[in-house]
């Protein structure tokens, strides 16, 4: 984590180049990607943003985030190699966090490729290298198009399964089948009744 982990401020200024927040008298320089920029107020008013510090050698970028989530989907792709920051925000751009968590759930490497910048190659590396880092009650939610809350047996299904060393797409699919068979068994019904299969 680098040294500024979070902004609160005024949005001084805001453009397609990026933001200005006024913290304390300082003005600092901030870039984001569309899925924020959608989310900003007006210039002139408060504005709290989850802030990635990136320094390399005698330069620094501070990048920020309208929730936790962008950002952690934005450290991540920065892990991947062959992107860096500037695809890491057009990924982010081109698609929603939720719809990013889909889209590696899913292994939709059409969907990923489809972003300006992505090939086919860096799209099959990001379903290849998050698939097992994606949140599996959120990529579950994000594939059904469902609400963020998984009902607790299914989660907890989930997450049982994982524990017993199934892949989390795995562990997955076998919890939705078991639960959709039946909705109001127990954990451990649902659990044996997934491993059956």
């Amino acid at each position: 984590m680098g040294l500024i982990a979070r902004l609160r401020g005024t949005l001084a200024e805001k453009g397609p180049a990026g933001l200005v927040v006024e913290c304390g008298g300082v003005g600092y320089g901030v870039t984001v990607p569309l899925s924020t920029f959608d989310r900003l107020p007006a210039v002139g008013e408060e504005v709290c943003l989850h802030i990635h510090h990136l320094t390399r050698e005698d330069d620094a970028w501070l990048f920020g985030f309208a929730t936790e989530r962008e950002r952690r989907f934005f450290r991540v792709l920065l892990g991947i190699s062959g992107i860096g920051p500037k695809l890491a925000l057009a990924v982010l751009s081109g698609l929603t966090a939720r719809e990013l968590a889909a889209a590696i759930a899913e292994g939709d490497v059409r969907r990923l490729s489809s972003i300006s910048g992505v090939g086919k190659k860096t799209a099959e590396r990001i379903v290849v290298e998050l698939r097992d880092k994606v949140d599996p009650i959120e990529a579950l939610a994000a594939r059904g198009g469902q609400a963020e809350e998984a009902p607790p047996a299914l989660r907890d299904t989930i997450l049982s399964l994982i524990a017993l060393g199934n892949r989390a797409e795995d562990a997955r699919a076998m919890a939705q089948a078991a639960f959709e068979k039946n909705p109001k068994a127990s954990v451990q019904d649902l659990i044996r009744l997934a491993l059956r299969k």
